[in-house]
Order: C-alpha cells, then structure tokens, then sequence
C-alpha cells in the first residue's frame, strides 16, 4: 500500500498510468471501437486514411486501425503473460538462492550463469526458427524459460543483505519455517525489484515478440502489432506510400514502451532513495544560491 500511495503521488508513475490504463482498455474494448474484422477485406488495398478507415488499409485491404487495437490484445498477452513468468521464476529461484546458500545456491547459480552466458536474442531466433511458426503463446513460453537469469541475480544480491537483519534472525530463532521465511519476511522486502524486474520484463517481452514476428517467425495468422510489421514490410508498405501500414504498429510500440518505462523509472526513484533526494537537493542548493545573493 505504501508503494502504491508513492506511485501515485509520482509524476513519472502517473504519466505511465494513464498511458498504460488506455492502451489496457483499447484492448479490452477493441469490437466496441471499430465495426471492422480484423481479418476481412474491407477497403481497396493500400487505401490513405479517411473518416472511414482512420488508419487507412492494408495491402489486402484489411482496415489497419481495426487491427491495430485487436492486435493490442495479443502483444498484451505475451508481454505481461511472458513478463509473469520471467518474475515468477528469477524471484523464486533469487530468494531460495539468496536465503538458502550452501550447495543449493551453487547449483541456481550454476544455471544462472550458464543462460547468462548465452546470448538470449539468438538463441531465442534458434527456437523459434526450429518450432516454425510460433504461436503467441510458444513465444511467451519460450521468452519466460529463457530470460530469467537476470532476475534470479538481483533477487538474490538483495536477499543475501536482508537476511542478516534483525527480523530475519529473529524468526528464525522463534523455530519459523524457511517457506514462511522466504515468503513472509523477504519477499515483502523485494515487492519494489520485483516490481522492476516485471515491468522490465514486460518491455522485454513485448518488444522482442514483435521482433521475432518482425523477422518472420511468427503465426501469420495472428492478429499482433509484430504481425503487422511483418506484412508492412511483405507488401512495401513504404516504398509505394502507405506510410500508415508501418508507422502504426511502431507508434503504438513505443507509446506502450514510454509507459511501462515511466512506471519503471519511478519505482526506481522510489526504492532508490539517492534518485528520491536528487530534485530536493537540486531545491536546496537553488535557495543557498539565492540566499547569497541577498546577502
């Protein structure tokens, strides 16, 4: 509760909000916005935007703005769905690490290292050339049991330090279990990395989906932002003039980053207390300043 009242009185977190407030509710209300399908013939091909088709039409005459906001709802999906399951297992196998040491810390960290090691956007284009034509969800899969690493070492550098504080020990003399431990006493001391390495995740997710269907290894079939690119740049959207077939999705890419981005500087700010000081400090030495000019 504390850390949603910080939020909110944040202006980064605010701005980061709204954006993401909207774009969650075009997705979940998109047959309410167009009266289009986004997979039928609606328009001529490649036909300018209009008060008919606001974002004009695709090469196949699909009506790009009724794609769009139908196409919100499966980035949406693999991104938070893949950006879950990248938290759930850094931060599980973090605190278990972190907490536990001995051999058990030296085997996840063993595992760690090995997926750190291999670079993750080739080895994602591997797996997903080898599926073929991945569904959203295979990339989500695939994206949440490949990513994780990074997760797993922060979690762990912060729970190694919190469990030498009083609390901590002092549950542990009381007889507590570790699982009551980990999940009662430490974790709520994670809840703001947590919260970065999701929102980080998400980005992550997001972003890569769309390179992968981008470059061709996606379902064709489905209606996605990274789809859209891919048939932007099948039918040369650019080269004959339909600017409005390309710049959508990537448009709508970037707003989605600039808010998730914001929420995450601002969760930054706030579990960082030295970026927390930073506009007081700036406040202070401003007032020192004018006070020597009165002097």
């Amino acid at each position: 509760m504390k850390l949603l009242s910080q939020l909110l009185h944040n202006k980064k977190a605010l701005v980061g909000l709204i954006i993401l407030t909207i774009i969650v509710l075009v997705a979940i209300f998109a047959p309410l916005l167009t009266e289009y399908s986004p997979t039928r013939r609606v328009g001529r091909p490649h036909q300018a935007p209009s008060w008919d088709h606001w974002l004009g039409t695709t090469r196949l005459g699909h009506d790009v703005f009724a794609r769009l906001v139908h196409g919100a709802r499966v980035s949406l999906a693999v991104g938070f769905g893949a950006g879950l399951l990248i938290t759930v297992i850094g931060t599980v196998l973090g605190i278990i690490a972190g907490y536990k040491g001995g051999v058990v810390d030296e085997i996840i960290n063993f595992f760690t290292n090995m997926v750190l090691v291999i670079p993750n956007l080739p080895l994602l284009l591997v797996l997903a050339a080898f599926i073929g034509q991945a569904s959203p969800l295979v990339i989500a899969i695939i994206l949440g049991f490949t990513s994780w690493a990074w997760g797993v070492r922060v979690t762990r550098s912060e729970t190694l330090s919190i469990r030498q504080r009083d609390f901590v020990k002092s549950a542990e003399m009381l007889g507590e279990p570790s699982w009551r431990i980990m999940l009662f006493e430490i974790f709520p001391n994670l809840i703001s990395i947590v919260g970065i390495n999701f929102i980080g995740s998400v980005i992550f997710a997001v972003i890569t989906e769309a390179t992968l269907e981008f470059l061709g290894l996606g379902d064709p079939n489905t209606v996605s932002w990274g789809i859209m690119l891919y048939n932007a740049q099948n039918s040369a959207a650019l080269s004959v003039g339909a600017w409005w077939d390309l710049l959508s999705p990537c448009f709508a890419l970037a707003f989605l980053g600039l808010g998730l981005a914001l929420l995450n500087f601002a969760i930054d700010e706030i579990a960082n207390p030295r970026l927390r000081t930073g506009g007081m400090l700036n406040r202070w030495t401003r007032m020192v300043r004018i006070g020597e000019g009165k002097l």
